[in-house]
């Protein structure tokens, strides 16, 4: 591939990335809406059509890598392992 093909990929490869950004961005203001109707209906489950809508909370838990660090370093250090990958990008 020439540099020239290459550029022009670059630019189709923007284009898309900005488009895909846009969607998700409306996207987001879809739920958004959906989300604040039903906050207006004190409701966690709702039906519209065909489909259910649920906006639900969840509790979990994560472990503290930060903290556990802090407290307890050489495990921390004995546990840990290094990975190797690849990054993509263009500037």
């Amino acid at each position: 591939m020439s540099a020239t093909e290459i550029t022009k990929k670059i630019e189709e490869l923007k284009e898309l990335e900005a488009l895909i950004e846009e969607a998700k961005t409306e996207a987001e203001a879809i739920r958004d809406e959906i989300k604040t109707e039903m906050l207006k209906r004190d409701t966690e489950e709702m039906e519209a059509g065909q489909y259910i809508i649920r906006w639900t909370s969840v509790l979990s838990q994560r472990f503290d890598t930060t903290g556990f660090k802090k407290t307890h370093e050489d495990l921390y250090k004995e546990f840990s392992k290094q990975i190797a990958s690849r990054r993509f990008s263009i500037a």
